[in-house]
């Protein structure tokens, strides 16, 4: 256990951020899954919605500091690959 002050303050301010962090992934992960759905399902419109909605998600985590850059882009384009495919 720390003693020193700041090392105290320092694992409150890692839990809030480790929080914070989750809930962003999470909010991605939510925004990823209603895409594969709506591509599953094959409905072009719902999925074409959802990829600008996930794109957005993606695109905040990643100025964040959530996700490295590339890896968002990377999602992004797995995405976008997909709804393409429904055409």
């Amino acid at each position: 256990m720390a003693n020193i002050k700041s090392a105290k303050k320092r694992i409150l301010v890692n839990e809030t951020k480790a929080a914070r962090n989750k809930a962003i992934r999470s909010k991605v992960k939510t925004a990823i899954k209603k895409v594969d759905a709506a591509v599953a399902a094959g409905d072009k419109a719902a999925a074409q919605a959802a990829l600008l909605a996930a794109t957005t998600e993606i695109d905040k985590a990643a100025t964040k500091g959530v996700y490295h850059k590339n890896n968002s882009a990377r999602k992004v384009s797995r995405l976008a690959k997909m709804v393409n495919s429904l055409a």
